[in-house]
């Protein structure tokens, strides 16, 4: 795997959250918004690892989320972290009723981040695309399996193998890049509102 300047970056920044987070929760442990950057900064690192590894970070990050949700349930970051973790389980399971009761349950976190912060255009979205996300599972698991079958062809059509590749890379890209696209935001906004000054009295 290939990183881009944006990319190292971002897995600085997540690596740096984590650990700050880790750091935090030794010293309080019921720090609702420090355990909700630490599992986005799971999830976020999630995306640089491989399939196994990536599973036991998201649900470290799940973990992570539920203790936050433990002790402020209506924390609309939180909610809308949890509901991508689960999207992000849903797509990484090739079994479509498993992935379906994950989809479910991160519409449901979905909804409530929404209700606890109606004006929020990011949940607004991420909300329709998890009505969408079972069809797109769909897709991205036939491209896979379409992928997998192509793996004993020949040489000669090793062009026509590389651009199935492509095309299931870029497939996995449009499942992923919302869920991608969201967690560094969350990342980001997380980091500056930390980074802030104090309001003047």
């Amino acid at each position: 795997m290939e990183f881009s300047q944006a990319d190292f970056d971002r897995l600085l920044v997540a690596e740096h959250t984590r650990k700050t987070s880790e750091v935090n929760y030794a010293k309080d442990p019921l720090d609702a918004e420090n355990l909700t950057k630490w599992g986005g900064a799971l999830l976020e690192l999630a995306q640089f690892q491989t399939v196994s590894d990536a599973k036991q970070m998201i649900n470290d990050a799940i973990s992570k989320l539920d203790e936050a949700l433990m002790i402020n349930p209506s924390k609309h970051e939180t909610l809308w972290c949890m509901g991508n973790a689960l999207s992000t389980t849903a797509f990484m399971t090739t079994d479509s009723d498993e992935a379906k009761v994950s989809f479910d349950k991160a519409a449901q976190f979905f909804q409530r981040a929404v209700d606890a912060d109606p004006g929020n255009e990011l949940y607004q979205k991420s909300l329709e695309v998890a009505a969408k996300a079972p069809e797109l599972h769909m897709d991205f698991q036939k491209a896979a399996a379409s992928q997998q079958g192509m793996g004993g062809a020949s040489s000669a059509s090793s062009t026509s193998t590389a651009a199935k590749k492509k095309k299931s890379s870029d497939l996995k890209y449009d499942v992923f890049g919302w869920i991608i696209l969201a967690v560094g935001i969350f990342a980001w906004v997380g980091m500056a509102k930390s980074h802030l000054p104090p309001p003047p009295r």
